[in-house]
């Protein structure tokens, strides 16, 4: 290991998203300032952000490493990132969720879901689900960069994983959006270089793209037995259509983070950074290709793994991580590109995390310091902007904590499952108000709490007694019923939760939305005054 070249790059890194969250600190005056950059964030700094806070280790680390165990169905993820995650996101979602933002006066997610119905219950129930699962989400992606550094340096993994949210913390409660903001932009640019280098190197070892595919098909027979028997059909196929592990891939996998995307506060709150429209429309074009090479790249790259592997060693991925797939990406990395480019990759894979994680940090301290307080406890919100900064900054210091612990106690191959998780409650617990809120002057307050509530509650529900992966390592079923999971048909306990709770609380939101009224037409016109 040559560390001369490594510890260079480590310190021309960390200086520069040193110098970043300064000049988020130094261009930082209010609680505006720290939550939405003063509304006057640049396009195309917005869109990198964008994607640079949706694409992490979770994507590259965990969904490319499901992608090595599960094959190249995961591309219709990238599908759905692109066409739902920015094309819907932006030209549906963004253009009024900035408007509605900027005519209620709101910084946060939970803030502008609790004004736009009027509600202080709304604003702090969402921040406290935010803040109580949110912290699932940022683990995943913690272990994420913990595990390549594990596997590409060596590093013990609990060091590995204390000193890189130390690393994160410094910046992301000095800087506030604006240090967020900039430093996304900056490794955005790093992840999408070593994302392009990483695919092409890639398909250059398996002797160009034809040749590669040939080698992945000619695999199948390769597939073990356990995944055969679920449904597998080799690494370039998509599972048998119906079967255990193509509900798997498409109801959990591809329309649990898929759908799930529309709901990410940490997502949500960037519409409110930019000044207009147009803002807007120029940064879905460079939000589309920048999460098209991340996401494409990881899964061509996942899948490809395997023929490597069996090309270099004679076995599968999976074999060479004893199961592991978190393992998958970070071994490729290290016995297949070169050494200076392991070491950039390893920049690729921090910024990635680091984009994501202090976007993270920064909703979840916003949700517990802002939002829950004004809420339940201060009746004067026009005390000092310090206190607000003030709790903003503890509410991140206790979100940091609650993930590293997290980090340290999930189990091997979380990553992809604990991220589709947190999608898949935050879409069945906000989508529905979200969206109709933004549409619909009809839906009401009570019609948005008990989709809320519903949303939240099923998907609960079905996480700790019907899905099967959960309910059996909880064992809360079985404690109580005698049975590990209570619906033992096919396919019902291997079907993701967002697709019984997020039709659920929509369903609920609008019958009793159309039930009940409500009388508050200046309201509404200021909700939407500006909104074709």
């Amino acid at each position: 290991m040559n560390y001369t070249l490594l510890n260079s790059i480590i310190v021309v890194y960390v200086g520069l998203i040193a110098y970043l969250g300064y000049l988020g600190y130094k261009h930082t005056s209010c609680a505006k300032d720290y939550l939405v950059g003063g509304g006057e964030i640049n396009p195309f700094i917005m869109a990198l952000s964008y994607g640079a806070a949706f694409i992490s280790t979770s994507a590259i680390i965990g969904f490319g490493g499901a992608a090595g165990a599960f094959g190249m169905g995961l591309l219709w993820l990238t599908f759905f990132t692109i066409f739902v995650g920015i094309f819907i996101a932006f030209v549906f979602f963004g253009k009024r969720t900035r408007q509605m933002g900027h005519n209620l006066e709101a910084s946060t997610f939970p803030e502008l879901l609790g004004k736009r119905y009027d509600s202080n219950i709304i604003r702090a129930f969402s921040s406290i689900i935010i803040f109580v699962f949110m912290p699932l989400y940022a683990g995943a992606v913690l272990i994420g960069a913990a595990r390549f550094l594990e596997t590409g340096l060596g590093m013990n993994y609990i060091v590995a994983l204390i000193v890189f949210t130390a690393i994160i913390a410094v910046y992301v409660t000095t800087g506030g959006i604006k240090g967020v903001m900039y430093a996304d932009a900056f490794q955005g640019t790093i992840m999408f270089f070593g994302m392009a280098f990483l695919l092409v190197f890639t398909y250059r070892q398996l002797g160009g793209f034809t040749n590669a595919h040939v080698l992945l098909t000619d695999m199948t027979h390769l597939v073990p037995a356990k995944l055969q028997a679920i449904g597998h059909l080799g690494w370039a196929s998509m599972p048998r259509f119906g079967s255990h592990l193509w509900w798997v891939v498409i109801s959990t996998l591809v329309l649990g983070v898929g759908i799930g995307t529309l709901a990410q506060p940490q997502l949500a709150v960037k519409f409110m950074t930019v000044k207009s429209n147009r803002s807007l429309n120029r940064a879905t074009l460079v939000g589309g290709v920048f999460i098209f090479s991340m996401t494409g790249v990881a899964f061509v790259v996942g899948a490809l793994s395997n023929a490597y592997f069996f090309k270099t060693f004679g076995k599968t991925a999976l074999s060479m991580v004893q199961g592991n797939f978190d393992k998958v990406i970070p071994l490729y990395i290290k016995t297949c590109m070169p050494e200076w480019f392991s070491y950039v990759f390893m920049l690729t894979l921090l910024a990635a995390a680091i984009s994501t994680l202090s976007s993270l940090f920064h909703v979840m301290g916003a949700s517990l310091g802002k939002d829950l307080y004004e809420s339940l406890v201060k009746k004067n919100i026009k005390n000092s902007q310090n206190q607000s900064l003030f709790l903003i900054r503890a509410g991140i210091v206790l979100g940091i904590l609650l993930s590293l612990i997290l980090g340290c106690i999930l189990p091997i191959s979380i990553i992809a499952r604990a991220t589709a998780m947190f999608f898949g409650i935050t879409a069945a617990t906000f989508l529905p108000m979200f969206a109709l809120g933004l549409y619909w002057k009809g839906v009401t307050k009570a019609g948005a709490l008990t989709g809320m509530f519903t949303g939240v509650i099923g998907s609960i529900f079905w996480l700790v007694f019907i899905h099967k992966k959960e309910a059996v390592a909880l064992g809360i079923s079985q404690a109580i019923f005698g049975k590990p999971f209570l619906i033992e048909t096919f396919p019902w306990m291997v079907v993701d939760p967002i697709m019984v709770a997020f039709p659920l609380s929509l369903f609920v939101t609008v019958i009793v939305s159309l039930l009940t009224s409500d009388i508050k037409t200046t309201h509404l016109k200021k909700c939407f005054e500006g909104i074709g």
